[in-house]
């Protein structure tokens, strides 16, 4: 008779997956800091400077449900190290860049393609196969990186200032590769099955019971299966507005509104890396959605996202930092808790052998979105002088995810804790 271990090595791959979205993701959210220099340098309009991050995003939705199909059939770890070594060579490669088109190739395109693959569409499914209970606590675990991403503004930052906006790109590329690709080889595993053990929660049955009336089992999902579902397509349309559309559009031109305003771009950045740490924390109550239920736990999150962009828009001149503060505070919190909120009600409507590719169709939905978020937001700008009407827009798409999440109800489909 095997011995139980005394250690669930599920908790390494929760650390492993929280350095990997923070690393991985760090290269997205530092876009912010980078556009500030490269408008200074190149002189292209906030529009098409910012289409870069809208292409970004797109490639990335559509390539997210192919990694996550790779993961599913071949062989998960070869993926993730493909994708760090195409985001490693992409980004170092961008300090080389010097015209519009080599942004939009080398960030635009080639970027995101590695995102897909050692990111959330891998990680997302990694942690639905670790944690059959706990699930909200796992993922908001495990996104807490992807919170903490925003601190490499603050990195960044420091390196644009000391060696300038080139060289700053091929440190990033090289901190990624340094650290990611030897925790990869040592430390990844997709399946507990991979280590020989269980799954956390998992007794004698890898099934978990589903509360509801009706006392319905959860369903192994096939792919094509959950292409005819509607909640399905409702969540993609959540992911559009809220992350696509609302998220990025704010991430792409925070700091550059804020410099609009008056302050130096190191401010701005801080501002950045504070809104990272606190939607950190957020992820980190991931635990809220598995106590109050998903679609209380996104109302509230939905609260302290529309107040914080009032307390944004309302930042006239440089005597009104406390706003930006409020605005970093609740809008990382906010945003921190509905993002693991949304993916435990996915995994708990969807979760079976084929969800790495019904995942990565959710991302799909993000990079819809993305296509116009931080392009409208710079084209909203470059035609009216303002960000107001492009933020008000964020909080309308914001609202709009909330009820179709609600619409989604994974409340009639939990697993039993």
């Amino acid at each position: 008779m095997s011995k139980k271990p005394l250690f669930f090595y599920g908790w390494i791959i929760l650390c492993f997956t929280s350095v990997s979205m923070m690393l991985v993701y760090g290269i997205r959210q530092s876009f912010a800091v980078f556009f500030p220099p490269i408008l200074n340098d190149f002189g292209w309009s906030r529009g098409s400077t910012a289409l870069m991050l809208s292409l970004h995003l797109m490639v990335y939705g559509f390539v997210a449900p192919v990694a996550g199909y790779l993961a599913d059939r071949w062989n998960p770890r070869r993926v993730m190290i493909i994708g760090i070594t195409i985001i490693a060579v992409a980004t170092a490669a961008c300090g080389l860049a010097n015209e519009l088109w080599h942004f939009y190739l080398l960030f635009g395109v080639l970027v995101p393609v590695g995102n897909a693959c050692c990111g959330w569409p891998l990680v997302g499914p990694t942690l639905a196969n670790w944690f059959l209970k706990r699930r909200g606590l796992a993922m908001g675990i495990g996104q807490a990186g992807s919170g903490l991403s925003a601190t490499f503004a603050i990195f960044a930052q420091y390196n644009i200032s000391l060696l300038g906006w080139r060289y700053a790109y091929f440190v990033l590329a090289g901190t990624l590769a340094i650290i990611l690709l030897p925790l990869c080889f040592a430390y990844f595993r997709y399946r507990p099955e991979d280590k020989g053990v269980k799954a956390y929660g998992t007794d004698k049955s890898s099934i978990v019971p589903i509360e509801s009336s009706g006392n319905i089992r959860q369903e192994d999902w096939t792919f094509k299966r959950a292409l005819k579902t509607h909640r399905l397509w409702l969540l993609v349309a959540t992911q559009a507005l809220f992350w696509g559309l609302g998220y990025y559009l704010v991430l792409a031109h925070q700091v550059k509104a804020t410099e609009d305003v008056g302050y130096t771009t190191t401010f701005a950045a801080s501002i950045l890396a504070l809104l990272g740490v606190f939607m950190a924390i957020g992820q980190l109550s991931g635990i809220l959605s598995d106590w109050l239920g998903r679609e209380k736990t996104a109302v509230l999150a939905n609260i302290l996202i529309v107040g914080s962009l009032i307390a944004l828009i309302s930042v006239k001149d440089t005597s009104q930092s406390w706003l930006l503060y409020i605005f970093a505070i609740g809008f990382g919190l906010g945003t921190g808790v509905f993002g693991p909120t949304v993916a435990a009600g996915a995994a708990d409507i969807f979760y079976g052998r084929h969800f790495g590719a019904i995942n990565g169709l959710l991302m799909t939905g993000t990079g819809l979105g993305g296509v116009i978020g931080p392009w409208l937001g710079g084209y909203i700008y470059d035609i009216s002088g303002s960000y107001a009407g492009a933020f008000c827009l964020c909080i309308g798409g914001f609202l709009l995810s909330c009820v179709l999440f609600w619409i989604v109800a994974p409340r009639k489909q939990r697993s039993s804790e």
